[in-house]
């Protein structure tokens, strides 16, 4: 058992296109931010494990006896619902809480509970999770919740190795262990999402840029320096629910919504072969397709169900000074990117855009 202090971090995500459809098989291109999520994990004999959220005012303690006594069949059987629930009820929290928040809570105790009962006694932890990433965003801050999570528990319970060397401030797990730290984040991705497509956990997880395919990962190696701009509108949603109200509008209108899956997979490709391009000789014309792409695909997600008052407005205002926009994550709020072109009106743009910070990326 880990017996020293751990300090973890994992990167959010920006999705540049594959947003939903990227959860019915399709592909999705994301990007790491260089905004991230830290966890500070201390070892200790008191027999509690407290978990505190400082950014979402969360403070909980447990006794690890008596988790130890807990009946964990239920995290084997039944549905993901029941076993969420059940998590609650351990969490202290009543069945018809509401705050999407809290979940984070039943996302630890199912890692914590599964993770370290491979120890012959739970341990005493004390862990601390704080973030630069808005929660409810669209920028991964619950996969890069999940991310720290499984790294630090993994690594406290001996799963996988410290990566820190004698003397280094910083290190970096394997290909293996980062396969393995994935796979248990994405378990605390589905707690809290219910039905993710699990590009957000791979982005925390391997940080840089990646296509993503039904749980195929791809890296992008050559990639041109874009620059974005980022907008937060403020306006909190469910990703859980957004992504269960675009099956709804699958099942209900198949033949219209299968079609601009497919067109958004398309999008994403065009996308993909257009960054390639980019990569050894940019050229005005890759903007303009790159801005077409933008466009479409924020049609597109409207057409989903998915937008709102907020990124309309985001892309009205945009769209007076020449610039292309469209929502990131799940939609309903939350942010939105816009594509900066580097060409002579570059800095009356961004002049006029006076809101948003510039993110490279």
């Amino acid at each position: 058992m880990l017996s020293q202090v751990l300090l973890v971090s994992a990167p959010g995500k920006v999705i540049l296109h594959g947003e939903h459809s990227v959860v019915h098989g399709k592909v999705a291109l994301a990007v790491a931010l260089n905004l991230r999520t830290f966890l500070r994990l201390q070892p200790h004999n008191s027999g509690k494990v407290s978990l505190r959220l400082p950014n979402i005012g969360i403070q909980q303690t447990w006794d690890v006896a008596r988790l130890q006594l807990l009946d964990t069949s239920f995290l084997e059987q039944g549905d993901l619902t029941e076993q969420v629930e059940k998590l609650k009820e351990v969490a202290g929290f009543s069945k018809d809480s509401t705050n999407h928040d809290c979940l984070a809570v039943p996302a630890f105790l199912y890692l914590y509970l599964t993770i370290c009962r491979s120890q012959r006694t739970l341990p005493s932890l004390d862990i601390a999770v704080w973030s630069e990433l808005p929660t409810g965003a669209g920028l991964g801050s619950s996969a890069a919740y999940s991310v720290c999570l499984a790294a630090a528990l993994l690594t406290a319970c001996e799963e996988i190795p410290n990566p820190l060397k004698d003397g280094e401030a910083t290190g970096r797990w394997t290909e293996e262990n980062l396969e393995l730290i994935n796979k248990w984040a994405f378990q605390g991705e589905r707690v809290i999402h219910g039905n993710p497509s699990g590009v957000d956990n791979a982005v925390s997880t391997w940080g840089g840029a990646l296509r993503y395919q039904q749980g195929k990962i791809s890296p992008l190696k050559r990639l041109p320096t874009l620059e974005i701009l980022l907008v937060n509108t403020k306006v909190p949603r469910s990703t859980k629910a957004l992504v269960a109200s675009v099956r709804n509008r699958m099942l209900k209108f198949p033949e219209i919504i299968a079609p601009l899956l497919a067109s958004m997979d398309a999008i994403s490709l065009e996308c993909e072969r257009v960054l390639g391009e980019m990569a050894a000789a940019p050229a005005l014309e890759h903007y303009l397709v790159l801005e077409e792409l933008i466009d479409m695909n924020q049609h597109h997600l409207n057409a989903l169900g998915v937008g709102h008052a907020s990124l309309d407005q985001l892309c009205q205002v945009t769209t007076a000074h020449g610039l292309h926009s469209k929502l990131t994550g799940a939609g309903g709020g939350g942010c939105g990117i816009t594509l900066l072109r580097p060409d002579e009106h570059a800095e009356a743009q961004r002049e006029k855009v006076t809101s948003p910070r510039p993110a490279s990326w």
